[in-house]
């Protein structure tokens, strides 16, 4: 995943681009506008786009671990994140890398 965004994150942040909200429900209803904003507000998954070159680097980090890879799909706590509009027009989210709290397997065979 590249990122277009000319965000480049510091210290021991990471860029998140946040997984589309539906505007409608499986069943085809269109949902209002605030029911949408609500959800894009309280969601909790999105894909890794930047990583400072310190992030996942902290102490007690197990180094056998590998932490998130750009690209990768992950989870992260509720409400710990700041969205912010990218030079490409696009919203991400900036949060510390501690935020990121699972890596979510797509099937991806490797």
């Amino acid at each position: 995943m590249m990122n277009t965004s000319g965000i480049k994150p510091m210290e021991y942040n990471v860029l998140v681009k946040p997984v589309e909200v539906e505007a409608k429900t499986k069943g085809g209803l269109i949902l209002s506008e605030s029911t949408v904003e609500r959800e894009e507000f309280g969601r909790v998954e999105g894909y890794l786009v930047a990583a400072s070159p310190m992030a996942f680097t902290f102490e007690d980090w197990p180094e056998a671990s590998v932490g998130p890879m750009i690209g990768d799909r992950v989870m992260f706590s509720k409400y710990q994140a700041t969205e912010i509009t990218g030079r490409d027009g696009a919203k991400y989210w900036m949060m510390k890398d501690k935020a990121i709290v699972a890596v979510v397997d797509e099937g991806k065979n490797g």
